[in-house]
This record gives C-alpha cells, sequence and structure tokens, in this order.
C-alpha cells in the first residue's frame, strides 16, 4: 500500500494488497476484489460484441502483470459529492491525477501501463451519471493537457459505445470508478468533436505524432471550431 505524500487520507493498493487490507478499507473488500475480478476476467480479455480481436483494453493485462496497476477508495455517496460537493470531488481527482504522474515509471514504454482506478462502492447505480460522469466531463481538458485520460465506468453503464461496434457499450463496471491513464496516440477517437481536448492532444504529441494520427488530427481540426 502506498500513502500520499503530503495527504494521508489518499492511498494505492496493488492487487496484492487485497488479503491485508487496512482497518478502514476492510469494509469495501468485497467492493476492491469484484473490481480486480473484473479488470482479470473483462478488460484483460476478448469480447464477442468488441467488433476486434484481442483484449477489451489492451493495456490491463500488462498493468496488471508489471504491478502498476492501482486500486483506491473514495467513500461518500451523491450526498457528499453530488450538487455543492462537486469541487470538493474534482480536488481529489485532481490529487489523485497529479500523484500519477510522480509515480513510477515516469517514462519509458512501460509509463503507458500504470493505471489508478477509484473506487466510488457508496455511489448508487442511478447516482452513477451525476457522480461519475459528471466528474469526468469536468476533468477530461486538464487531464488531456497533461497527457494523461480519465475514464468513466459504472452499473447503467455509460453511454460511450465501442469504437469497433457502436452498439457495444464497454465501460460498464461492477462499481463505479473513474480510471486515470496515459494518453497514447490511438485516443485521438475519443476527443474528436471538442477543440479543447484536440489543441491538448496536439501540445502532448506534436512532432511525435505518427503520420496516420496527424492527418486523422487535421481531419478533425478542421471540423470544429
Amino acid at each position: 500500500m502506498l500513502t500520499h505524500p503530503h495527504n494521508r487520507s489518499c492511498f494505492l493498493l496493488s492487487v496484492d494488497d487485497l488479503d491485508r487490507l487496512p482497518g478502514h478499507i476492510r469494509r469495501y473488500a468485497r467492493h476492491l476484489r469484484s473490481v480486480a475480478g473484473w479488470a482479470e476476467a473483462y478488460l484483460s480479455r476478448p469480447h464477442p460484441e468488441l467488433g476486434r480481436t484481442g483484449p477489451v483494453c489492451p493495456y490491463v493485462p500488462t498493468s496488471l502483470r508489471r504491478r502498476l496497476f492501482h486500486l483506491t477508495v473514495c467513500t461518500g455517496g451523491v450526498e457528499r459529492y453530488g450538487g455543492n460537493g462537486r469541487a470538493r470531488l474534482l480536488d481529489v481527482i485532481a490529487t489523485y491525477r497529479d500523484w500519477f504522474t510522480e509515480l513510477d515509471p515516469q517514462d519509458g514504454s512501460g509509463a503507458q501501463f500504470k493505471t489508478i482506478l477509484i473506487l466510488f462502492p457508496d455511489v448508487s447505480a442511478a447516482d452513477a451519471p451525476e457522480v461519475i460522469d459528471a466528474t469526468q466531463a469536468a476533468l477530461k481538458p486538464s487531464f488531456v493537457e497533461a497527457g494523461l485520460m480519465i475514464g468513466q465506468f459504472h452499473q447503467l453503464p455509460p453511454a460511450e459505445g465501442g469504437l469497433w461496434n457502436a452498439d457495444f457499450r464497454p465501460l460498464r463496471s461492477p462499481v463505479p470508478l473513474l480510471a486515470i491513464r496515459h494518453m497514447v496516440p490511438s485516443d485521438l477517437p475519443f476527443l474528436t468533436g471538442e477543440r479543447q481536448l484536440l489543441d491538448g492532444y496536439r501540445q502532448v504529441f506534436g512532432d511525435d505524432l505518427p503520420e496516420r494520427y496527424r492527418a486523422e488530427l487535421d481531419r478533425e481540426m478542421s471540423g470544429v471550431k
């Protein structure tokens, strides 16, 4: 278990830590194990509705194998994080965003497999759009500018369809959560339609962007104001 150097309420667990949880987290043991199992059995494997070969998330199997897959818990439901509590939640997620950039590995090929999943076990499925989806939408621009992605997952699930099968809803998870990872060039389809996101993507990759993504980015930029 890792504890944030300046905010002891923020912590990170590996899958190996789930058999020795600290007392204040044990009540969420089943939620943490459920998400760890979902990462192994769903994210790390092919799905018949995905529309392509390979696992649902190509990065998760290596992230798990290299022990770069981190879990944490935000306690409290919509009464804490909805409405006037939104600013509190944005601050918490920003803390994890900044901490993510300080965790090893910070560069090299291994960095793209680093992941943080922030679980919200006290948020009901019905409240997930207000807490999870709205938070993801509010923070996505700042994440992209930092070269990161923030993803939203919950039971409803989120409305976004798959890239290869628009009828497939890949963002279903057993517990509402937000996921942090490094942005990669192939994330471009997740950023279309918003100038701010496209500008952030271009700023991050610049001249290192592969030619096929550069051409796609130019097409997208020409279609937004």
